[in-house]
């Protein structure tokens, strides 16, 4: 029998066994059953020395218990610091105008979206960003360039007035 038939038999046999144990240890179905695909996928990484155990499911079992225990760790320390840090401030609703720019810059592509955010939003100097980026000044000017003009065209406006009042302290 090939390895990867012996896998998926092995797979189909126990993972419902496994999950129902994860479930009863987690009390999350869906954590469950996140844990015990992460331990099967770490199964067949290591097939070839995984099915010569006496017992394949208890390496998956301890796995995946050893995993919902990390979980459980990494969540308890979330929780403590959230409490640390208490209440988030409030965030100020956010403006037409803000919400029909974040639109607008979703259409544009990716390079093009970073360098206006930085610039304009972040208030972070051209060549800053082209270090930043990794990409030469000119590049950068271009995008800025391509940036507004696209921008106001897609805001009805003119390029020079696409991004008025869009300041560092909004970003």
């Amino acid at each position: 029998m090939a390895a990867d038939d012996e896998f998926d038999r092995f797979y189909l046999g126990a993972r419902g066994r496994l999950v129902g144990q994860l479930f009863a240890l987690t009390g999350d179905l869906h954590d469950a059953e996140d844990l015990v695909q992460e331990a099967f996928a770490r199964a067949a990484a290591n097939w070839k020395r995984i099915r010569a155990y006496e017992v394949p499911e208890a390496w998956v079992r301890r796995v995946a218990f050893n995993l919902a225990h990390n979980r459980g760790r990494r969540l308890k320390r979330h929780a403590a610091a959230l409490v640390r840090l208490g209440r988030p401030p409030e965030v100020p609703p956010m403006s037409v105008d803000l919400v029909a720019l974040v639109q607008a810059l979703k259409a544009l592509p990716t390079p093009q979206r970073e360098a206006v955010v930085l610039h304009h939003m972040a208030g972070v100097p051209v060549d800053q960003i082209a270090a930043q980026l990794g990409a030469p000044v000119g590049t950068v000017k271009s995008w800025l360039s391509r940036g507004r003009v696209s921008l106001a065209r897609r805001l009805g406006e003119r390029p020079t007035n696409a991004l008025e009042g869009v300041e560092a302290s909004n970003g």
